[in-house]
């Protein structure tokens, strides 16, 4: 059904092109998947996801070489590589809704410890405005035990 597009009914925008899936199997197989697909969020209604990050080779062989779980590991993996003043808040509140830890630590280190928050004050403070408290809180944290190492 997958080699041939049978029914498929969600598309994954990989960096060099798209591949076709079943959204039951990824929501079956990957508590990620699944909260894509039941929450108000923008996969959900376009029925595509983007992996602007691997190659269509890239993601084909990692979920044929490893269980979602594994896929998911090396997904996070590879979105740390990249983490910018463009992206962290976008990437440290995904960590946070999917369970990413080394994702969220990298994200936190990135703008306390590199004090890359300071780059980026007007959307940080649009960040603690709007964004979860309990994430807010692990990043204000965060800043006390850097300044007060100072």
């Amino acid at each position: 059904m997958l080699s041939e597009s049978i029914h498929t009914d969600v598309i994954i925008n990989a960096s060099n092109g798209t591949i076709k899936a079943h959204r039951a199997v990824l929501a079956a197989r990957s508590l990620l998947f699944h909260s894509m697909f039941t929450h108000d969020l923008k996969e959900k209604e376009m029925c595509a996801i983007n992996i602007s990050d691997m190659t269509i080779e890239a993601c084909q062989a990692a979920a044929d070489k490893y269980d979602v779980m594994d896929l998911k590991d090396a997904c996070e993996e590879s979105i740390m590589e990249d983490v910018d003043t463009k992206n962290v808040l976008e990437r440290l509140q995904s960590a946070s809704m999917y369970r990413l830890p080394k994702l969220k630590v990298c994200c936190i280190h990135y703008l306390v410890k590199f004090g890359k928050i300071y780059d980026i004050r007007e959307d940080f403070n649009a960040f603690i405005q709007s964004g979860d408290r309990d994430l807010i809180f692990e990043v204000v944290n965060n800043m006390l035990s850097v300044w007060k190492g100072f």
